[in-house]
């Protein structure tokens, strides 16, 4: 079986070299969730000793069209840190990505907790009230792995391919806002856009159905699973999350800069400029 020490490890050194490796499920046929999670841990470990900590969690297939096929019972995640998460000033930034393997961008909604989740996760109403703001984000992935081939488990033992989030302007979430974003948050419509001087290229269009066919449900689906496992920390007061890709992962390169707008709920456009 593989050992979660040496597994992390090996992947750090992945990451460190920009150099892919195989997946670890090609050398362990029984490598599981448990044992992916317990790498995950050990890398967390790792960013602890050199000083940084956890701010939250990214998500991971939260589309449940392909569960069944990739035997999966939930979505998948994975810790964020203090060094990894950023803030747009006025709605844009810019992001290193020199010392990436090969980065993906994903528009996903951001969330701040203000509190645990109270009642049924799985009602968005009682998810949206444990939420202080929401934002537009981009998450931007990175793979160890040759090809961008893995299984789940190979996902979230590397870090669940989080490289970076880019936090747009945040919005406030308020008791009178909750009836709204409940019915917003399904239908909304994204727009991801490549900028090349004044020239603005649409990519592709998502939708929050996307995620879970809601973000807030995607939310309230992660705090569940966390709690089923039984070895992690539950969210809670002060925690993100990352809620899972609207579209599909754009390969994205130095130079270029992204632009994510949405249409049928109230949040700004976020720009990231990659450097």
């Amino acid at each position: 079986m593989i050992d979660a020490a040496a597994a992390a490890e090996r992947l750090r050194q992945a990451f460190a070299a920009r150099h892919p490796i195989a997946p670890l499920s090609s050398h362990d046929q029984t490598f599981d969730l448990a044992a992916a999670y317990a790498v995950e841990r050990e890398l967390a470990a790792m960013r602890r000793a050199e000083g940084h900590h956890t701010v939250g969690r990214k998500v991971g297939y939260a589309n449940k069209a392909v569960w069944r096929a990739l035997k999966l019972d939930t979505l998948v995640w994975a810790s964020m840190y203090d060094d990894t998460v950023r803030y747009a000033s006025e709605g844009s930034a810019t992001l290193s990505i020199a010392s990436m393997i090969a980065p993906k961008i994903e528009p996903e909604i951001v969330f701040k907790l203000k509190s645990a989740i109270a009642g049924d996760a799985s009602d968005p109403s009682a998810v949206l009230a444990a939420v202080e703001w929401i934002a537009l984000g981009f998450e931007i992935i990175d793979c160890p792995y040759v090809d961008w081939k893995f299984q789940p488990v190979d996902f979230v033992a590397a870090y669940g391919l989080h490289a970076a989030l880019v936090v747009g302007t945040p919005r406030q979430v308020t008791a009178s806002d909750v009836p709204a974003l409940v019915e917003q948050l399904p239908k909304f419509k994204v727009r991801l856009s490549r900028v090349r001087g004044d020239a603005v290229e649409l990519v592709e269009e998502g939708s929050g159905r996307n995620s879970l066919r809601s973000p807030a449900l995607c939310v309230g689906e992660l705090a569940s699973a966390i709690a089923k496992r039984g070895d992690q920390e539950p969210l809670g007061a002060g925690a993100l999350v990352s809620s899972g890709t609207l579209t599909e992962s754009q390969p994205m390169h130095a130079g270029e800069t992204w632009r994510a707008e949405v249409e049928g709920i109230e949040l700004a456009s976020l720009t990231v400029t990659l450097a």
